[in-house]
């Protein structure tokens, strides 16, 4: 994407394009994003989770990033993605969401709770 189009994009669309690149370049079909559950709320109606893959055989943070990508709410508090609602594994969520934004398959990545 040239210079030119990144500036006609409003800021929220262009921080977006950019986590999707960088991902791009950190995610790959078959990989494992490892989540941790940092916080649930008292109502149990949101959860705050950490996400991990690893790269170069390290863990490799991608919470941040993700957040931009999927749209979601980056809690900069505990420092960790917000995702709300209740009955679902947010892990495979947040894996199934993100392998849809960023490689453009729901199923690519696998997730795993540490």
């Amino acid at each position: 994407m040239s210079d030119t189009a990144t500036k006609t994009l409003i800021p929220k669309q262009a921080e977006r394009d950019q986590a999707i690149s960088y991902l791009k370049e950190s995610l790959h079909p078959g990989d494992t994003v490892y989540v941790i559950l940092r916080h649930v709320s008292k109502s149990g109606m949101r959860r705050l989770i950490d996400l991990y893959t690893i790269k170069d055989g390290r863990p490799f943070r991608i919470t941040w990033n993700a957040a931009k990508a999927l749209e979601l709410t980056y809690d900069r508090r505990q420092e960790a993605l917000r995702i709300n609602g209740c009955g679902t594994d947010v892990g495979f969520e947040a894996a199934y969401n993100l392998g849809w934004a960023v490689l453009d398959d729901p199923n690519a990545l696998k997730h795993q709770w540490l």
